[in-house]
């Protein structure tokens, strides 16, 4: 009897050694696949996440994710006697306020009615955005300007479409590179008789223009 409980302990001990070193292999090799081969413990979702924002930033030539909305700056104050047209330029747009305004004539020769240069800043000069904006009596002759404004840029175009006010077409927009410099861009709008052109950074005339409320 004796020796029958040995010979019984030394097989259970044996199988108790075989389970736990077979237990101990499958943890090895969980832990090499997970950390040494495919990689996903270490970097599975944060790989597809980088990836995610990769296309959001190419889709719209920037990152969003620190981005303010509001203005830290104040908008100047307009001129007492501004036309409804130059009244009608927003305060602010995003976290850029309107710090200049006043009357131009870069567009003299095509005879709009009133035409006015502004700045919107961030605070930072590097982040401004120049815009250029007239008023023609006609639709047609705001088209016109549009198109040879359009015309003379060679830059590649980034964004162009129609712009539309309750479901009918009121103009157009082209958003094109600097021929001359890959990292500014000019955005080109006409809506019914106003023409407006935008320049600055590409990042920051990229997010301007969008949400630029005419």
């Amino acid at each position: 009897m004796r020796s029958m409980s040995s010979t019984r302990a030394s097989s259970s001990h044996a199988k108790l050694t075989v389970a736990v070193a077979i237990a101990a292999l499958v943890v090895v090799v969980a832990v090499l696949s997970a950390f040494v081969w495919p990689g996903w413990a270490l970097g599975g979702s944060g790989s597809s996440a980088s990836s995610s924002t990769a296309s959001a930033s190419s889709s719209s030539g920037k990152s969003t994710s620190t981005e303010a909305s509001t203005p830290t700056i104040s908008a100047s104050a307009l001129p007492a006697d501004s036309t409804s047209l130059l009244k009608a330029m927003p305060d602010s747009v995003l976290n850029y306020a309107r710090t200049e305004a006043s009357p131009s004539a870069t567009w003299t020769s095509a005879s709009p009615l009133e035409e006015y240069t502004l700045t919107y800043s961030t605070g930072k000069d590097s982040l401004n955005v120049t815009m250029i904006v007239a008023q023609w009596s006609t639709s047609d002759s705001a088209k016109s300007q549009y198109t040879s404004l359009t015309s003379a840029q060679t830059g590649k175009t980034i964004a162009e479409g129609s712009i539309k006010v309750s479901g009918s077409s009121t103009g157009s927009y082209v958003v094109k590179q600097d021929s001359s410099d890959s990292k500014q861009a000019i955005a080109i709008w006409q809506n019914d008789t106003a023409v407006f052109q935008v320049t600055g950074l590409r990042a920051s005339v990229l997010r301007f223009y969008q949400k630029f409320p005419m």
